[in-house]
Protein backbone atom coordinates (compact mmCIF):
# COMPACT_ATOMS: atom_id res chain seq x y z
CA UNK A 1 0.00 0.00 0.00
CA UNK A 2 1.05 3.25 -0.85
CA UNK A 3 0.62 6.41 1.39
CA UNK A 4 0.25 9.19 -1.38
CA UNK A 5 -2.27 6.68 -3.57
CA UNK A 6 -4.80 8.35 -5.27
CA UNK A 7 -8.38 8.72 -4.02
CA UNK A 8 -11.25 8.21 -6.40
CA UNK A 9 -13.31 11.62 -5.99
CA UNK A 10 -16.32 11.08 -8.26
CA UNK A 11 -19.67 9.84 -7.61
CA UNK A 12 -19.91 6.29 -6.11
CA UNK A 13 -22.76 4.14 -5.64
CA UNK A 14 -23.33 3.76 -1.75
CA UNK A 15 -23.41 0.14 -0.47
CA UNK A 16 -26.49 -0.60 1.68
CA UNK A 17 -25.73 -0.87 5.72
CA UNK A 18 -25.79 -4.59 5.58
CA UNK A 19 -22.79 -4.63 2.58
CA UNK A 20 -20.91 -2.15 3.92
CA UNK A 21 -20.56 -3.68 7.38
CA UNK A 22 -19.42 -7.17 6.52
CA UNK A 23 -16.75 -5.10 4.21
CA UNK A 24 -15.85 -3.04 6.70
CA UNK A 25 -15.66 -6.13 9.21
CA UNK A 26 -13.62 -7.92 6.64
CA UNK A 27 -10.93 -4.79 6.32
CA UNK A 28 -10.76 -5.30 10.12
CA UNK A 29 -9.87 -8.50 11.00
CA UNK A 30 -6.96 -8.29 8.24
CA UNK A 31 -5.83 -4.78 9.79
CA UNK A 32 -5.88 -6.41 13.46
CA UNK A 33 -4.20 -9.84 11.70
CA UNK A 34 -1.51 -7.52 10.21
CA UNK A 35 -1.18 -5.74 13.93
CA UNK A 36 -1.05 -8.10 15.58
CA UNK A 37 1.54 -10.56 14.29
CA UNK A 38 3.76 -7.49 13.70
CA UNK A 39 3.93 -5.79 16.84
CA UNK A 40 6.23 -3.20 15.50
CA UNK A 41 4.54 -2.30 12.30
CA UNK A 42 3.72 1.18 11.44
CA UNK A 43 0.75 1.25 8.73
CA UNK A 44 0.24 3.67 5.34
CA UNK A 45 -2.76 4.20 3.25
CA UNK A 46 -4.97 4.02 6.05
CA UNK A 47 -6.23 7.40 4.62
CA UNK A 48 -8.06 5.98 1.71
CA UNK A 49 -10.12 3.61 4.27
CA UNK A 50 -11.20 6.64 6.35
CA UNK A 51 -12.63 8.07 2.51
CA UNK A 52 -13.85 4.25 1.61
CA UNK A 53 -17.79 4.79 1.10
CA UNK A 54 -18.23 0.95 2.78
CA UNK A 55 -16.53 3.12 5.92
CA UNK A 56 -18.41 6.35 5.48
CA UNK A 57 -22.41 4.30 5.50
CA UNK A 58 -21.08 1.78 8.27
CA UNK A 59 -19.92 5.14 10.26
CA UNK A 60 -23.44 6.93 9.22
CA UNK A 61 -25.13 3.66 10.13
CA UNK A 62 -22.88 4.15 14.05
CA UNK A 63 -24.33 7.77 14.33
CA UNK A 64 -27.73 7.68 12.86
CA UNK A 65 -28.70 5.00 15.66
CA UNK A 66 -26.81 6.30 18.68
CA UNK A 67 -28.89 7.80 21.55
CA UNK A 68 -27.58 11.12 20.64
CA UNK A 69 -28.68 11.28 16.79
CA UNK A 70 -31.48 13.64 18.07
CA UNK A 71 -28.51 15.56 19.51
CA UNK A 72 -27.24 18.88 17.14
CA UNK A 73 -23.76 20.32 16.96
CA UNK A 74 -23.19 24.07 16.97
CA UNK A 75 -24.82 23.81 13.03
CA UNK A 76 -27.94 22.93 14.14
CA UNK A 77 -28.02 20.15 12.19
CA UNK A 78 -29.55 16.77 13.14
CA UNK A 79 -29.71 13.16 11.66
CA UNK A 80 -33.28 13.63 10.89
CA UNK A 81 -32.94 16.70 8.98
CA UNK A 82 -30.16 14.98 7.23
CA UNK A 83 -32.61 12.58 6.63
CA UNK A 84 -35.31 14.82 5.10
CA UNK A 85 -33.66 17.80 3.44
CA UNK A 86 -30.16 16.99 2.13
CA UNK A 87 -30.77 13.04 1.81
CA UNK A 88 -28.16 10.64 3.32
CA UNK A 89 -26.45 9.99 -0.56
CA UNK A 90 -25.54 13.41 -1.14
CA UNK A 91 -24.66 14.46 2.96
CA UNK A 92 -21.60 11.25 2.45
CA UNK A 93 -21.30 12.46 -0.68
CA UNK A 94 -20.44 15.45 0.36
CA UNK A 95 -18.09 14.39 3.14
CA UNK A 96 -16.06 12.25 1.02
CA UNK A 97 -15.56 15.11 -1.29
CA UNK A 98 -14.35 17.49 1.73
CA UNK A 99 -12.19 14.31 3.38
CA UNK A 100 -10.67 13.44 -0.25
CA UNK A 101 -9.97 17.31 -1.27
CA UNK A 102 -8.34 17.37 1.95
CA UNK A 103 -10.51 20.40 2.63
CA UNK A 104 -12.48 18.62 5.57
CA UNK A 105 -11.85 20.78 9.22
CA UNK A 106 -13.65 19.81 12.30
CA UNK A 107 -15.85 22.51 13.83
CA UNK A 108 -15.99 23.46 17.35
CA UNK A 109 -18.13 21.32 19.51
CA UNK A 110 -20.90 22.19 21.18
CA UNK A 111 -20.59 22.10 25.31
CA UNK A 112 -23.40 21.24 27.23
CA UNK A 113 -23.20 20.94 31.40
CA UNK A 114 -25.20 17.67 32.80
CA UNK A 115 -25.69 17.97 36.34
CA UNK A 116 -24.12 15.20 38.50
CA UNK A 117 -25.42 13.46 41.75
CA UNK A 118 -22.59 15.21 43.52
CA UNK A 119 -23.94 18.65 42.73
CA UNK A 120 -21.10 18.91 40.03
CA UNK A 121 -21.77 19.04 36.87
CA UNK A 122 -20.15 16.62 33.62
CA UNK A 123 -18.89 18.66 30.52
CA UNK A 124 -20.13 17.11 27.26
CA UNK A 125 -19.10 17.69 24.17
CA UNK A 126 -21.35 17.63 21.17
CA UNK A 127 -19.95 17.33 17.55
CA UNK A 128 -21.71 17.82 14.44
CA UNK A 129 -22.69 15.19 12.48
CA UNK A 130 -20.77 15.65 9.96
CA UNK A 131 -17.46 15.57 12.48
CA UNK A 132 -19.12 12.63 14.21
CA UNK A 133 -19.08 10.43 10.82
CA UNK A 134 -15.73 11.17 9.99
CA UNK A 135 -14.97 10.10 13.45
CA UNK A 136 -16.50 6.83 13.83
CA UNK A 137 -15.01 5.91 10.43
CA UNK A 138 -11.77 6.98 11.56
CA UNK A 139 -11.89 4.93 14.70
CA UNK A 140 -13.21 1.62 12.60
CA UNK A 141 -10.09 2.18 10.68
CA UNK A 142 -7.80 2.79 13.96
CA UNK A 143 -8.95 0.67 16.57
CA UNK A 144 -7.97 -2.80 14.95
CA UNK A 145 -4.86 -1.42 14.60
CA UNK A 146 -4.38 -0.57 18.34
CA UNK A 147 -6.34 -3.58 19.46
CA UNK A 148 -3.75 -5.33 18.91
CA UNK A 149 -1.47 -3.75 21.84
CA UNK A 150 -3.88 -3.61 24.42
CA UNK A 151 -3.64 -6.39 27.31
CA UNK A 152 -6.31 -8.47 28.24
CA UNK A 153 -6.91 -6.93 31.46
CA UNK A 154 -7.81 -3.68 30.20
CA UNK A 155 -11.56 -3.09 29.49
CA UNK A 156 -12.13 0.94 29.60
CA UNK A 157 -13.71 2.12 25.79
CA UNK A 158 -13.01 -1.00 23.98
CA UNK A 159 -14.68 -2.89 21.53
CA UNK A 160 -17.54 -5.83 23.34
CA UNK A 161 -16.55 -5.19 26.94
CA UNK A 162 -18.20 -3.53 29.73
CA UNK A 163 -17.58 -2.60 33.62
CA UNK A 164 -19.99 -5.66 34.23
CA UNK A 165 -16.71 -7.56 32.62
CA UNK A 166 -14.09 -5.89 34.46
CA UNK A 167 -16.51 -6.97 37.77
CA UNK A 168 -16.63 -10.25 37.03
CA UNK A 169 -12.79 -10.36 36.78
CA UNK A 170 -12.33 -9.24 40.34
CA UNK A 171 -15.15 -11.40 41.12
CA UNK A 172 -12.62 -13.99 39.87
CA UNK A 173 -9.69 -12.68 41.08
CA UNK A 174 -10.45 -12.79 44.83
CA UNK A 175 -11.59 -16.10 44.71
CA UNK A 176 -7.92 -16.68 44.62
CA UNK A 177 -6.48 -15.15 47.12
CA UNK A 178 -6.13 -11.91 45.83
CA UNK A 179 -7.06 -9.43 48.53
CA UNK A 180 -6.94 -5.72 47.44
CA UNK A 181 -8.22 -3.51 45.25
CA UNK A 182 -6.88 -0.86 43.71
CA UNK A 183 -9.30 2.42 42.40
CA UNK A 184 -8.13 5.17 40.29
CA UNK A 185 -8.90 8.19 38.47
CA UNK A 186 -7.42 10.54 36.32
CA UNK A 187 -9.30 13.63 36.73
CA UNK A 188 -11.30 15.15 33.64
CA UNK A 189 -8.27 12.77 31.50
CA UNK A 190 -10.01 13.77 28.05
CA UNK A 191 -9.68 17.60 29.00
CA UNK A 192 -5.87 17.55 30.24
CA UNK A 193 -4.91 14.85 28.15
CA UNK A 194 -1.11 15.95 26.69
CA UNK A 195 -1.86 15.92 22.78
CA UNK A 196 2.00 15.96 22.23
CA UNK A 197 2.40 12.57 24.07
CA UNK A 198 -1.01 10.95 22.38
CA UNK A 199 0.17 11.72 18.97
CA UNK A 200 3.31 10.35 19.54
CA UNK A 201 1.61 7.23 20.46
CA UNK A 202 -0.64 6.71 17.19
CA UNK A 203 2.77 7.44 15.30
CA UNK A 204 3.74 4.47 16.75
CA UNK A 205 1.88 2.39 14.34
CA UNK A 206 0.10 4.67 11.70
CA UNK A 207 3.05 6.57 9.24
CA UNK A 208 -0.07 8.04 6.84
CA UNK A 209 0.82 11.55 7.41
CA UNK A 210 -3.15 12.29 6.09
CA UNK A 211 -4.21 10.08 9.32
CA UNK A 212 -1.95 11.82 11.68
CA UNK A 213 -3.13 15.12 10.34
CA UNK A 214 -7.21 14.22 10.47
CA UNK A 215 -6.18 13.23 14.02
CA UNK A 216 -4.81 16.43 15.11
CA UNK A 217 -7.20 18.62 13.70
CA UNK A 218 -9.75 17.03 15.79
CA UNK A 219 -8.14 17.21 18.70
CA UNK A 220 -7.30 21.13 18.00
CA UNK A 221 -11.18 21.58 16.83
CA UNK A 222 -12.00 24.03 20.12
CA UNK A 223 -15.47 24.17 22.28
CA UNK A 224 -18.11 26.30 21.83
CA UNK A 225 -19.52 27.31 24.99
CA UNK A 226 -22.36 29.78 26.27
CA UNK A 227 -20.22 32.31 27.01
CA UNK A 228 -18.43 32.10 23.36
CA UNK A 229 -21.73 31.93 21.27
CA UNK A 230 -22.96 35.39 22.90
CA UNK A 231 -19.58 37.08 22.24
CA UNK A 232 -19.69 36.30 18.60
CA UNK A 233 -23.39 37.37 18.60
CA UNK A 234 -22.23 40.44 20.20
CA UNK A 235 -19.59 41.20 17.53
Amino acid sequence: MFEEAPVNTGAVDWPDPDSAYFAVRRMQVKLHRWATEESGRRFGDLYNLVCDPAFLVHAWERVSHNKGARTPGVDGATVALIESRIGVDVFLQEVRERLTSRTFTPVEVRQVEIPKSCGKVRKLSIPTVADRVVQAALKAVLEPVFEADFVPCSYGFRPNRRAQDAVSEIQYLTSRSYEWVLEADIEACFDNIDHVALMGRIRSRISDKRVLVLVKTFLKSGVMTTTTISAANRE
